[in-house]
């Protein structure tokens, strides 16, 4: 993974600022981008879980003044049994800055190579020793998405929420407005990415080979952090919704236009001094597209522990 950084002047009393400082840091975590699909089989709801296979990424970055340069890559093996579980492939590319009261975020993932999870208690015929789970090498997702934030009070500005350049000398809170945009979907390369064998041969949507969707909207919410001496926790949580233009493709590709509910949500907390900083960064993401007889579900989320060292005059 390949991450940029640009970083605006900080200007607030609520904030001690590095920025003169030379930056250089280790982070160690993960990014899961598990999905469901709710559709009909043998006559009633299920829910098939689809699970990635995913490996132990580790990242190096520097930061002086107003570059940031971030490099990251897997480390050890994958974390689930790739017998069972298969092996998935992530790519995950990121840009960010921050103007004034604006946090602007840009980042493009994709995955492949997915399990479906208790295959077995979904189809009787199947027969795996002691492997539950049907890999599906060919099955991929891929998300693009550009968003901003408006946070309403000066002093609430990411690179001291971060704390790798700055951080926070007491608390502050505001609400804001988070505009999104997202290009997103699942696809199997042609096959129906519900398994021939428990698809409703009645319904054409369950035989989709691709759902995707490009939608747009509007996030209200409530952020905040604060400081106890050299502890520093943060996060903020909004609800909103975005118009969405969704599309599945089987025999003909189908569009429709519809509503569909969003959250955001970001947690951070750690230590930090002039010479020290280790935080815990998560962030969580979800999208989904709805039609009348089947529904995808992505709830992406990532965890990771970052630390460094601060440097020079």
């Amino acid at each position: 993974m390949l991450s940029f950084h640009l970083r605006a002047q900080q200007d607030s009393s609520a904030i001690e600022d590095f920025k003169n400082k030379k930056v250089f840091y280790l982070d160690m975590g993960y990014n899961n981008t598990p999905f469901s699909i709710d559709c009909p089989i043998n006559g009633t709801n299920e829910t098939i879980k689809y699970r990635n296979n995913f490996k132990t990424l580790l990242g190096i970055g520097f930061a002086y003044k107003w570059f940031h340069l971030r490099i990251g890559f897997p480390i050890f093996g994958y974390v689930k049994d790739v017998e069972k579980w298969g092996e998935s492939n992530q790519f995950d590319l990121g840009f960010n800055f921050t103007i004034k009261k604006f946090f602007f975020d840009a980042d493009f993932k994709t995955v492949q190579g997915y399990a479906i999870q208790d295959y077995a208690s979904l189809d009787s015929n199947f027969i795996s020793l002691n492997m539950p789970q049907l890999t599906m090498p060919s099955v991929g997702t891929t998300n693009f998405s550009l968003n901003s934030w408006y946070f309403n009070d000066r002093n609430f500005k990411m690179a001291a929420l971060r704390g790798k350049q700055a951080h926070y000398k007491d608390l502050v809170h505001t609400w804001y407005i988070k505009g999104s945009f997202n290009l997103f979907g699942v696809d199997n390369n042609g096959n129906s990415i519900v398994p021939q064998e428990i698809t409703n041969m009645g319904s054409t949507q369950t035989k989709a080979a691709s759902l995707s969707a490009i939608d747009i909207g509007i996030v209200p919410g409530y952020a905040f952090v604060n400081r106890l001496k050299n502890w520093q926790f943060s996060g903020w949580l909004g609800i909103g919704g975005v118009v969405q233009s969704k599309f599945y493709v089987a025999n003909e590709t189908r569009g429709f236009l519809g509503l569909a509910p969003r959250y955001d949500i970001r947690l951070l907390g750690g230590y930090s001094d002039k010479k020290f900083f280790a935080f815990v960064v998560t962030e969580f993401d979800n999208k989904s597209i709805r039609f009348s007889e089947i529904k995808y579900n992505l709830n992406s989320y990532s965890i990771k522990l970052v630390g460094g060292i601060r440097f020079g005059k």
